[in-house]
């Protein structure tokens, strides 16, 4: 893979000093990355990727594997055990590795992290203070202060939101080097201008009623957002506008925006915020499908209306009526001329027959079709013909897009019609009128369109047909079943979804595969404009014809435009960032007691302990041990930063262990609802009881989400067990041990965990480990729990005697039949003795029958130790 001039410049940039590189989207990023694997794919070296996605790491080993190189890197994933991976960490190399992982294994010291050449992080605009790989870097950073940081990033919108969002990403790197690398960057131009596209822009006209329809939408977005803002002030009226409401990043704008104050919005905010959703999603369908499926879009919402009863406002203003009559009207009567001819024709009511409008699209599509089909005849005798590669927004497109090619427009209106809105004796008749007018060729093909693949019709256009019959096509590496529609064959043309692949790169593939000659962009997307440069620029011995297709004066148009300007607009605001940053020295972590490294031994309260000589260095020795699986959360990196060492251990019972009295359970909100409905937390509460003095739940709810277990309504006076506090209720009634304590935040759990071990004995590895294991034979095998827990319950019978009790006595019925003495000669307590003796040889009016039943369901008659099998 040779790399162009200013990807060679980055890759220069990047290996020299450790930073953060930030690009525009489709700049070719990823061949970037490839590049600067390849250098150390060695087994001098040891160099761990991290947050990269199963796809990612098939997509660079593809590659790498394609340039021959060896030895090619490996993934490690939960199937290799802890001494497998050991071995894999000494014998170098690159590694692909997730966080939960790695953090284990540089807690456990199995990692060399002395031998660890350097570490890449991909979507670094991820990084949090909290994160797990925050947490890596900051454990590799204090252990070895050579190795190199490289971050990795195309979306630079992310950098926008938040106070210095960019500074403190870098801070969680431990980089000082801020690389920004815009479309609009000189060295980029230049390369781009040497081998420009050629480039046919084709402006579709919406029809009258589109146009109506579009207008309509657009008033009813506008008083949406106007209403919206007059309901709620704390609303950012400078981002919420018509303009950014049609853009694809508006729900993440309105998600930052109310996610923290969702709980507190009135009804109606609330229903505002979702009617604005769905007029977006109306008006997407507006010039993305065809009439039909926008008629039952919109007829779909005002029926929803009706059958709930919803409170959507917008239906009562005039422009929803304008709205619904110009939907319609794309069914029923296409334009003014063919309304006058029908009234004129049948003047008793024919123009209700079903006249579907076609898509404006479609004829263009088809005359660039035939253009490119007249260009490959003109073309010299010694090139091939140009295959043609068509890119929509997605799969639903794209498959209406074979369809009309393969059948016609009428043909495809028509079958949706029928099935969607057609009543009884208004069907119409499916005429598959093909567009093409190449048909012997092309019959041939149609016969078994549904079952051909892209490398077969590739294989027959190119005169091969050894392959006709082979569906395996791992060799050429197509996934014709998920992603590609192969539709004519001359000119061969593929199409291919935009968005919604399960693999980010197959439009990557697709033109390095297919080498397409033309590319027909049915729908605006700045990402794949910007991958066609980088794939022309790297091929200019072949020539290339786009033609872009986009609806004139549209919200398709302006959507693209608003794309393109807060691009720039990021880049020019991270390029302002960058002059006025002031990084400090120490940043990389490189310096020895760098600050930046050093954990927070702040004293949870520090009006205890701030007087207190030498309390700080007596925190270093704080241990927590922490189960395997906590490690998904940000927890156990945020108890870390307050200077306290974390033991990494796979525990039965329990998820944190603080002393080795305390043990935490840690639940979030819907964790603990979904265990108090399947019984789980039940027993997890029974497990912690038995072997802990002070269990404790933990719940903790993330302070940026509403949060409330009952309604703003006051209790019922009936107790209901479907109430998810009536069950927490009778939780604490059975466990009166059990202390419940909530979090807000695992920031406010770190240092309430630090309080807790405050002066406290540290706990022991091994024996957490060892709680609820079949090898605990001091609870689990020696003793049944029945009766032991009934025992508990008696008068008298604690903590503390109780296992004296059991040791002497071999079940309830024995113990009945002691004397006041023998009690008090085993419970070492006259006190205590003479409650138990009492208890049991109170009066009592049961009969013997009912004794008897009681006796046998509570396990009076039962031993105290298990019987072995």
């Amino acid at each position: 893979m040779s790399l162009l001039d200013y990807e060679q410049q980055i890759l220069l940039d990047a290996y020299h000093d450790d930073g953060l590189l930030v690009t525009a989207r489709g700049l070719g990023l990823e061949r970037i990355v490839t590049n600067f694997l390849k250098v150390y794919c060695d087994p001098a070296n040891l160099v761990l990727v991290l947050n990269t996605t199963s796809t990612d790491e098939d997509y660079f080993i593809e590659e790498l594997e394609k340039d021959d190189v060896s030895p090619l890197p490996k993934v490690i994933t939960n199937e290799y055990n802890a001494s497998d991976r050991q071995k894999l960490y000494l014998q170098g190399g690159v590694l692909f590795i997730t966080s939960r992982i790695l953090v284990v294994d540089l807690l456990t010291d199995r990692v060399p992290v002395e031998n660890v050449t350097g570490i890449i992080v991909c979507r670094a605009h991820r990084i949090v203070e909290s994160c797990q790989e925050a947490f890596i870097l900051r454990l590799y950073r204090q252990k070895n202060k050579s190795g190199f940081i490289k971050a990795f990033t195309q979306n630079a919108t992310a950098f926008t939101s938040g106070f210095c969002h960019i500074e403190r990403v870098m801070k969680n790197l431990f980089v000082r080097k801020l690389f920004l690398w815009p479309r609009f960057q000189a060295n980029v131009q230049e390369t781009f201008n040497q081998n420009k596209i050629d480039v046919v822009e084709i402006h579709v006209q919406l029809t009258d009623a589109m146009l109506a329809c579009q207008a309509a939408l657009l008033d009813l977005l506008n008083a949406c957002i106007k209403e919206l803002k007059r309901c709620n002030t704390a609303i950012d009226s400078e981002e919420i506008t018509v303009e950014n409401a049609i853009s694809k990043s508006f729900d993440q704008m309105m998600r930052l925006q109310l996610d923290p104050i969702w709980h507190q919005l009135g009804p109606k905010t609330k229903q505002l915020v979702m009617d604005i959703k769905t007029l977006r999603l109306i008006l997407r369908h507006l010039t993305q499908y065809d009439c039909v499926t926008f008629y039952n879009m919109v007829n779909s919402v005002r029926k929803g209306e009706q059958t709930y009863g919803k409170n959507t406002g917008w239906l009562f203003l005039e422009s929803a009526d304008n709205l619904f009559v110009h939907a319609k009207r794309r069914l029923y009567s296409s334009n003014d001329d063919e309304k006058k001819t029908k009234k004129e024709n049948d003047s008793s009511g024919a123009s209700n027959v079903p006249n579907l409008e076609p898509c404006p699209k479609w004829k263009a599509l088809l005359e660039v079709i035939e253009e490119i089909s007249t260009h490959n005849k003109s073309a010299d005798v010694t090139m091939a013909p140009g295959r043609v590669l068509i890119a929509a927004e997605d799969d639903r497109t794209c498959s209406q897009i074979k369809q009309f090619l393969c059948d016609g427009s009428q043909s495809l209106l028509a079958r949706i019609y029928n099935k969607s809105i057609a009543t009884k004796g208004e069907y119409i008749e499916e005429v598959k009128k093909r567009p093409v007018s190449r048909k012997r060729k092309q019959d041939k093909y149609k016969e078994d369109k549904d079952t051909i693949t892209l490398t077969q019709m590739v294989a027959k256009a190119a005169g091969d047909t050894k392959n006709d019959d082979n569906d395996d096509n791992d060799d050429v590496g197509f996934k014709s079943e998920e992603v590609y529609y192969g539709v004519l064959p001359d000119p061969v043309t593929i199409i291919h979804p935009l968005h919604g692949c399960t693999d980010p790169y197959s439009l990557v593939r697709t033109l390095a595969e297919v080498q397409p000659r033309y590319i027909i962009l049915y729908d605006p997307d700045l990402e794949f404009v910007r991958q066609l440069e980088v794939y022309r620029a790297s091929n200019p011995s072949t020539p290339l014809r786009v033609y872009f297709l986009m609806y004139t004066g549209s919200v398709e148009e302006q959507r693209y435009l608003t794309s393109v300007r807060k691009e720039n607009e990021t880049f020019e605001y991270l390029i302002r960032e960058k002059a006025t940053m002031v990084i400090p020295e120490e940043r990389e972590g490189k310096m020895e007691n760098d600050l930046n490294l050093a954990r927070d031994v702040t004293p949870a309260s520090a009006s205890t302990n701030t007087r207190k000589g030498g309390q700080l260095n007596q925190l270093s020795t704080n241990k927590i041990i922490v189960d395997m699986r906590e490690f998904r959360s940000d927890l156990p990196s945020l108890i870390h930063r307050r200077n306290i060492d974390i033991e990494p251990v796979t525990l039965e019972v329990g998820d944190y262990i603080l002393t080795p009295d305390i043990c935490v359970e840690r639940k979030s909100v819907s964790d603990l609802i979904g265990s108090l409905n399947n019984g789980r937390l039940y027993n997890q509460c029974v497990s912690m009881c038995r072997y802990y003095k002070r269990p404790v739940l933990l719940i903790e709810f993330d302070p940026s989400k509403p949060f409330a277990l009952q309604a703003k309504y006051p209790m019922s006076s009936d107790v209901s067990m479907q109430e998810t506090t009536t069950r927490l209720s009778l939780l604490t009634l059975h466990f009166p041990k059990l202390r419940i304590l909530w979090c807000q935040s695992p920031y406010a759990t770190a240092e309430l965990f630090e309080e807790l071990k405050t002066g406290r004995e540290q706990p022991v590895a091994s024996e957490a480990m060892s709680k609820g294991s079949s090898g605990d034979t001091e609870l689990s095998d020696r003793y049944n729990h029945s009766p032991q827990d009934m025992l508990l319950r008696m008068p008298g019978v604690n903590s503390r005697n109780y296992r004296s009790i059991m040791n002497k006595v071999e079940n309830l019925v024995e113990l009945s039949a002691l004397s006041e003495e023998e009690l008090n000669t085993i419970m070492m307590n006259s006190q205590h003795a003479k409650q138990l003796w009492n208890f049991l040889h109170r009066e009592h009016d049961a009969t013997k029958s009912s004794t008897d039943n009681e006796n046998s369901k509570s396990g009076v008659g039962k031993r105290w130790k298990k019987r072995k099998r």
